[in-house]
């Protein structure tokens, strides 16, 4: 008789095989070992109630994911399981011997456009939280330089207040939204996203119910008013009308 049970193990061993290969469990959702889909079940796995409803279950299932690999749910750690494989991408790219410095828009790990991923990590170092950064900074890996910002001045010389405040008040609610898009696709693996939907995410340790389906409907009517490296960062994520 197949069993919950048994299939868990089989996916288990599909699992060992996987990383045997990948040197991570921060799998593609489409993955596969030994003729079983890895990537869905781990997606599966980290979902709420993902491992089962009865709690003993569920915890020595855990167990014997983080036995394969301990950091098989990186949201446990605080950040996507893509941040995850593009990590270990970057630390394998540069165990076979690539400099830091090598690692451009293009450069890619099995799929996976490592460098392109890099530029951002650098160009967004601020949204890192502090074991990212310390992780990254093990590598070499350090913040780009911040660019430098215009300001403009009333006519008797004072800079317009005002406006720096709408201006700082509209990036950080674009950097939420972007950060709870990229937590939703990571997970479900998908870009259409329900008008309703209210994603909840956590930034520099504050908890934010972001409304994700009305922040990128309106994205999308004011996508004139967004600068290029907004745009960018939404065509990242797979946003296509960016």
């Amino acid at each position: 008789m197949y069993t919950a049970d048994a299939g868990f193990t089989e996916n288990l061993a599909a699992a060992r095989a996987y990383l045997a290969e990948a040197g991570t469990l921060a799998v593609p959702r489409h993955a596969t070992a030994l003729d079983k889909p890895v990537g869905q079940w781990l997606t599966n796995c980290r979902r709420p109630d993902g491992l089962g409803k009865d709690p003993k279950r569920a915890k020595v299932r855990a167990e014997q994911l983080a036995a394969v690999d301990p950091e098989w749910n990186p949201a446990q750690l605080g950040w996507t399981v893509d941040w995850q494989r593009h990590h270990v991408g970057l630390q394998a790219l540069l165990n076979a011997g690539a400099h830091v410095a090598e690692i451009v828009p293009g450069v890619t790990w099995r799929g996976d456009d490592i460098g392109r991923w890099l530029t951002r990590q650098r160009r967004d170092w601020h949204r890192l939280n502090a074991e990212q950064q310390t992780r990254l900074g093990a590598l070499g890996i350090e913040a780009a330089p911040a660019p430098t910002l215009k300001t403009t001045s009333t006519s008797n010389g004072s800079k317009s207040g005002t406006a720096a405040a709408g201006a700082a008040r509209g990036a950080a609610g674009f950097r939420r939204g972007l950060a709870a898009l990229a937590q939703y696709i990571d997970r479900e693996q998908r870009t259409v996203i329900p008008r309703q939907h209210t994603e909840p995410v956590v930034i520099d340790g504050q908890d934010h119910n972001v409304r994700l389906g009305v922040w990128i409907s309106n994205q999308k009517s004011r996508r004139d008013k967004l600068n290029s490296e907004q745009l960018a960062q939404l065509a990242d994520r797979g946003i296509d009308w960016a």
